[in-house]
């Protein structure tokens, strides 16, 4: 627990380092200037600056807030998520290469089984929080069909990848840690929750763990780097077109009214049980392409830290990315993929409602 919590703390501390004394100076300093000179010569509005530039607060680009391609578009992959992106793949590869998490394993395995699994899904858990592609991937160490679903739903759900959680330190920790903190707790009671509840009803049987151990060593840098590397612009190449797209296409539905229509049909759900504004629908509707870039589109919104909470929790465990969609189909199968999407979608609303309830 010391060593997990202290990957953590450290995983933290390198991400908002590079952020607050590189990225932001950068951004600010440098980015900033060229798209005012760009918004002046495309006259401070219009269809084409609302799309590459955004809005302009107090006439300034505000790359969280005005969403444009060129503004929020770049800054929220290079410089709210990527931080953390490096800082978590390096933490993860210095416990992966000192031979830490197959005794984490054998650790983790009484606790494990009370959620129906063994002591070694705990690895596929911990590489959802990196992704959750390879991680539900991951799953085929499982032996029995009963584990791997369990396991892929449970990740699915409640294990935020680090491009979510990046953007949940970046945007629900500028309102308090202890904000932070409820998002987390959450997120790990329903994880022990709903492991218990499909433990008792999935049926199937959980085997033994055996494992060899490895003995403990000194990680080999020239790896723990070259993985970083591989990690790290493995995301870029995914996130920074599909961010950008995802940008320019919600413009041009905002444009057309398209989302007006759908937060006004949607309103009984997302304003009554959840408490949040009709136009959250479009961040729901964005967490099917990258969750990330969901919880980022709620910083528009202005909303208080309690709805940051709320909106933060449910995006995290609403429908998983279209990647995750694709592999939890590959893996489970059609059946198993309906019944795990529908356990994500009444676990959603129902802890996003009791969270509006209680906050």
């Amino acid at each position: 627990m010391v060593v997990l919590v202290g990957a953590f703390l450290v995983t933290r501390l390198i991400g908002e380092g590079l952020i607050n004394y590189i990225l932001e100076p950068l951004f600010n300093n440098l980015w900033s200037p060229v798209l005012l000179r760009l918004s002046d010569l495309l006259g401070g509005a219009g269809f084409l600056h609302g799309i590459l530039i955004g809005k302009l607060i107090n006439g300034q680009v505000d790359f969280v807030q005005s969403f444009g391609v060129l503004s929020s578009g770049i800054y929220v992959p290079f410089a709210v998520v990527l931080p953390y992106i490096i800082s978590f793949y390096l933490v993860l590869g210095l416990l992966e290469d000192t031979g830490y998490l197959p005794r984490l394993a054998v650790l983790m395995d009484t606790v494990m089984h009370r959620l129906g699994l063994h002591g070694y899904a705990i690895i596929p858990t911990l590489l959802g929080l990196g992704c959750n592609v390879p991680a539900i991937l991951a799953t085929r160490i499982l032996e029995s069909r009963r584990g791997r679903f369990i396991a892929a739903t449970l990740i699915s759900i409640a294990v935020p990848c680090v491009a979510l959680q990046a953007m949940v330190f970046g945007l629900v920790g500028e309102r308090g840690v202890q904000y932070v903190a409820i998002v987390y707790g959450t997120l790990f009671v329903v994880w022990v929750v709903l492991g218990i509840i499909l433990s008792y009803a999935v049926k199937g049987f959980t085997p033994e763990l055996l494992i060899e151990i490895p003995p403990y060593r000194w990680p080999p840098w020239r790896i723990v780097v070259q993985k970083l590397w591989i990690r790290s612009y493995g995301f870029l190449l995914e996130a920074v077109p599909m961010i950008l797209g995802a940008v320019f296409i919600i413009n041009i539905l905002y444009f057309f009214g398209v989302f007006n229509a759908i937060a006004d049909f949607t309103a009984p759900v997302v304003s009554g049980l959840l408490g949040l504004p009709k136009e959250a629908i479009t961040a729901l509707f964005i967490g099917l392409l990258r969750k990330d870039v969901a919880v980022g589109m709620l910083a528009p919104l202005t909303l208080s830290a309690e709805q940051l909470v709320v909106g933060t929790v449910v995006l995290a465990m609403f429908f998983p990315c279209v990647a995750t969609f694709i592999v939890l189909l590959r893996e489970l199968g059609v059946v198993n993929m309906l019944k795990a999407t529908g356990i994500m979608v009444v676990v959603a609303i129902s802890v996003g409602a009791i969270l509006n309830l209680i906050l």
